[in-house]
């Protein structure tokens, strides 16, 4: 099952009313917003960590070493056209850790993480701009990316730069997009994928 990325654009909204605030980002969190700072940074180097991946795959299979074999939708392919688009991309600008982007995220996995969820819309029917909205004041453009399974930051930048199954390879579009300046990262349990990790982006954001 894939999930589609979210990506929205409008003006700022005003802030209401705060939820409980989670605990600070842990590493992992934090080395995931790092990871995908670096691919934008240095698209053509990071093409080497997609590159090192090709000798295990057998049709849509991909044997990955010392993991369970991950059966694709589209094998190698994907992997080769994601190659293809950071050998050639231009750097964009490094992504900004942002603290009140990386709890929003996380209440989003916590929240989606229990029921099996891999929904951008939370449990109470709110969207990526509403869960923002609670947590201080966004402007310009947002984006929200999910990424399933993966327990180590740059595995989880591999997933959302592949994009297998994804036509519109929107999960690379929001990571390299030009107008997403900061990001935050949250983890947490998923009961059908052992871990989910949602990335809230935006132009600007500035917590309450």
């Amino acid at each position: 099952m894939r999930i589609l990325p979210l990506l929205l654009l409008t003006l700022s909204l005003p802030a209401q009313t705060i939820p409980a605030v989670p605990e600070k980002a842990t590493a992992f969190e934090r080395a995931v917003v790092q990871e995908m700072s670096d691919a934008r940074v240095q698209p053509k180097a990071y093409a080497k960590h997609l590159r090192e991946l090709r000798p295990y795959f057998e049709g849509t299979l991909w044997n990955r070493p010392g993991r369970v074999p991950l059966r694709t939708e589209e094998g190698v392919a994907a992997l080769d056209e994601a190659i293809a688009f950071l050998e050639s991309a231009r750097p964009v600008g490094p992504l900004r850790f942002n603290e009140g982007l990386a709890r929003a995220a996380r209440l989003h996995a916590l929240d989606i993480g229990p029921r099996g969820s891999l929904e951008h819309v939370g449990s109470d029917g709110s969207r990526l701009s509403d869960r923002l909205n609670r947590r201080g004041r966004w402007e310009g453009l947002i984006a929200e990316n999910i990424s399933t399974g993966e327990e180590e930051a740059r595995q989880v930048v591999l997933q959302l730069l592949i994009d297998d199954g994804v036509a519109s390879r929107g999960h690379r579009r929001n990571l390299f997009n030009p107008g997403l300046h900061q990001a935050g990262a949250g983890a947490a349990p998923h009961r059908d994928y052992r871990i989910v990790m949602v990335i809230d982006y935006a132009d600007g954001f500035v917590a309450r």
